[in-house]
């Protein structure tokens, strides 16, 4: 009967696009959205229970849609109905969702919206509880408002509730994050008195906040107290003050706290990983000290940890940016390579990117050449660099070689599409067609996205090569 009356009002135009009537059909449905934003815009001194009668099924799009149509005068109602839909059992806001809130309600520029819905809880006797407080930290958290979220730390006991060590961690650590160490130290401190007790992720944040201060004695210190309250300091925690130390430039302090590390027998708590040699590696690699770095590669495979690829890529980087001779890499490849976790195609792709960002051309053509000469297969990204400066010298023919050999041994180039666009535009323009040609079909083949300026220069370009079919499915795919 809708569809009848629908044809009798509308149009032949519009006759003729069902998807237009589609679009009109669904239109006629309210959505989840329009009847939230209905109650919401109920008017009474409780919008929470003016929800609660709406009687529909939650989710992050119908909830990203009710807030994103709140005028900027309505951000306080936005926030109310974002809080009392994150309460309810049928629905957890994500990371995401805080975000996208954070954005609609432009919470970090007008950071008092906190404060207002809170107050407003209280003038109103809303019944809160602690899901509704830990929504609003979280807001807080994500805003990166430490004052806020200490605000509402101090409003708990007025709604008769008692914040917990989640609660007291999350404002610890936006302080901490944000440089005021005295306020998170004393907050940490207030938990005793309040019948709570710091954990792992408490001393975690005061000692990010230590380190990243360059406060480096300060978080040993609160490192060695953890275990007063039954906190056992870990690989994590104990790698992360060594990252504290390697940064301020005391690389001697830094293998001593290595060394304590290592005494550690058996893969302890505190033992060090690849990630934890990596940091005192790195650090040496920057400073120059290449020699040393070297050496806490033995100490690491000493121990029976492997190196990854992070590890190869650092040391590869600082051996060429110290010109050391190419003995020297050749030496260091092979013996990433036989300590495991790293392989020859890794080491000889980490080696060819990274000549490249130090604008050594030349050597980084020679030993991808050399790669593909020896059958070791280069990776993604050292193709994608490889192809983008051939195609930088507009050499598009050599790239185009290159490519065809890459295809052979079934490489998973990440080659992006606007370098694809260059290659097959320059082949063209320097006459080859057939190379053109060839390359066009592959990238049919693989449906490739191009942009709409891309595809119409390549139209332009292929009729050099007379392939009537090849334009035409290039205009119409």
């Amino acid at each position: 009967m809708l569809n009848h009356l629908i044809s009798r009002l509308l149009p032949p135009s519009l006759l003729s696009h069902p998807s237009k009537i589609s679009a009109l059909r669904f239109s006629t449905t309210v959505s989840a959205a329009d009847r939230l934003y209905g109650h919401l815009q109920g008017g009474t001194s409780n919008p929470e229970k003016d929800l609660a009668s709406a009687n529909v099924n939650l989710d992050s799009s119908s909830i990203n849609e009710v807030i994103r149509r709140c005028d900027p005068n309505q951000f306080q109602l936005g926030l109310r109905f974002f809080i009392w839909a994150g309460t309810q059992s049928s629905h957890r806001h994500s990371p995401y969702m805080y975000t996208k809130a954070c954005d609609f309600l432009k919470i970090r520029a007008n950071p008092d919206l906190i404060k207002d819905v809170v107050e407003a809880y209280k003038k109103e006797e809303c019944f809160v509880s602690v899901k509704t407080m830990w929504i609003v930290l979280t807001l807080c958290n994500q805003a990166k408002l430490a004052d806020e979220a200490l605000w509402v730390l101090r409003k708990f006991p007025e709604f008769d509730l008692c914040a917990d060590t989640v609660a007291y961690n999350l404002v610890i650590r936006l302080f901490a994050d944000k440089g005021d160490l005295s306020m998170a130290d004393m907050l940490m401190k207030e938990m005793d008195c309040v019948d709570l007790y710091p954990d792992v992720i408490t001393y975690t944040a005061m000692i990010n906040g230590y380190c990243n201060a360059g406060k480096i004695d300060e978080a040993w210190k609160l490192a060695k107290e953890m275990s007063k309250h039954d906190c056992v300091l870990n690989t994590v925690t104990y790698s992360r003050i060594l990252e504290g130390v390697c940064k301020s430039g005391d690389m001697e302090t830094a293998l001593e706290l290595l060394a304590e590390m290592e005494k550690e027998d058996g893969g302890g708590l505190i033992s060090p990983n690849a990630v934890t040699y990596t940091l005192v590696i790195q650090s040496f690699c920057e400073k120059k000290r290449i020699r040393e770095a070297l050496l806490v590669l033995d100490r690491m495979g000493d121990r029976g940890c492997t190196p990854n690829r992070v590890t190869a890529s650092v040391l590869i980087q600082g051996v060429l940016e110290n010109d050391e001779d190419v003995k020297d890499l050749s030496k260091l490849i092979d013996k990433l390579v036989k300590l495991g976790g790293v392989s020859l195609s890794e080491c000889f792709s980490s080696a060819t990117v990274s000549l490249i960002r130090m604008k050594r051309w030349e050597e980084a053509e020679k030993i991808f050449r050399l790669m593909l000469v020896r059958g070791i297969r280069p990776d993604g990204l050292a193709c994608t660099h490889v192809f983008r400066e051939l195609c930088l010298s507009e050499r598009y023919l050599d790239c185009f070689v290159l490519y065809q050999e890459i295809e052979k041994e079934d490489v998973k180039s990440t080659m992006d599409s606007d370098i694809y666009a260059v290659l097959l535009l320059g082949l063209c323009q320097q006459g080859n067609s057939w190379e053109a040609a060839k390359l066009a079909k592959s990238m049919l083949d693989k449906k490739m996205r191009l942009k709409v300026s891309h595809v119409e220069k390549i139209i332009e370009a292929l009729k050099k090569t007379g392939d009537e079919d090849l334009m035409s499915r290039f205009s119409t795919d």
